[in-house]
């Protein structure tokens, strides 16, 4: 399909009113993604992050509204025309018994493959940059089943990339993993974002990591309400976290990137008591 005179950013939404199991999840919902924009979508458990990005990736079809992906209605693409332009890793994937990384990242190339057109040089190319891409090149042979939780999100996202889109949708790409692996995984989103220009949108829950490798800040709260976007570093504000998460806190520059860092504010600590009535801790 051709790209029908996008005005706006490549991919944005438009008065969308999304449900989930019959629940009306958000309404007069609209976002823009800036292009080649590392954008992260924040938010309270259950306010709509992952069914809005569902949404994007059309996964979920609105009851109402319309998502447009270069300039077309993302509804009227042909399904592995979608997939040439976009890319989605979901929040929870699980692969074959015995698969090897090879294989499991070659499957990102199902939206090129034709009747007549099968496995081709590109084709083998493409896996074998996206494996070095992400630094799994060596773990080709392996089983999935046998890597770390950090190396099979990375294998995942391999197979994202084989797709050779230049728009990544990631649904909570460090749940799960531990904190090393957490900033492992990040860190190379960011990298894609930086030195290869993709666009990259994310859901994640932890505000700090997210002001800190967000270019773009989408804040929500219950009821799929956009409460505020923009550059984290003007988005971020003690008031903003109180009011959509109800936790009272400092916003301070991290000193490693100089990006707003959370601080939530220190718990009330009671004073207990003997049973004669004597302190025997005295609150700081």
């Amino acid at each position: 399909m051709t790209v029908k005179n996008p005005s706006g950013p490549r991919l944005r939404a438009e008065d969308l009113t999304l449900s989930y199991d019959r629940r009306t999840v958000a309404t007069s919902l609209s976002v823009d993604i800036p292009d080649h924009s590392f954008t992260v979508i924040v938010g309270p458990n259950a306010c709509g992050k992952s069914t809005l990005l569902s949404a994007l990736a059309r996964m979920l079809t609105p009851k109402a509204g319309q998502v447009y992906l270069d300039g077309a209605a993302i509804s009227s693409y042909r399904s592995r025309e979608v997939a040439r332009r976009l890319g989605l890793l979901p929040q929870s994937s699980s692969a074959p018994g015995g698969i090897t990384v090879g294989d499991l990242v070659a499957r990102g190339r199902y939206p090129h493959q034709r009747l007549l057109k099968q496995w081709s040089a590109e084709d083998e190319a493409a896996v074998t940059e996206a494996m070095r891409q992400t630094g799994v090149l060596d773990l080709a042979d392996r089983p999935v089943d046998d890597l770390s939780g950090g190396q099979r999100q990375r294998v995942w996202l391999s197979m994202v990339l084989a797709q050779q889109t230049s728009v990544l949708l990631l649904d909570e790409p460090t749940t799960f993993l531990d904190i090393a692996h957490q900033v492992e995984v990040l860190d190379l989103c960011a990298e894609l974002h930086a030195r290869r220009g993709h666009t990259v949108v994310a859901v994640l829950h932890d505000l700090n990591q997210a002001c800190r490798y967000a270019t773009h800040l989408i804040v929500m709260r219950p009821g799929g309400v956009v409460a505020a976007q923009g550059d984290p570093a003007g988005v971020m504000t003690a008031e903003l976290v109180e009011d959509v998460f109800g936790l009272p806190c400092r916003i301070i520059d991290d000193p490693e990137t100089g990006t707003p860092l959370m601080v939530p504010a220190a718990p009330r600590r009671y004073e207990a008591e003997g049973t004669d009535g004597t302190v025997l801790t005295k609150t700081p």
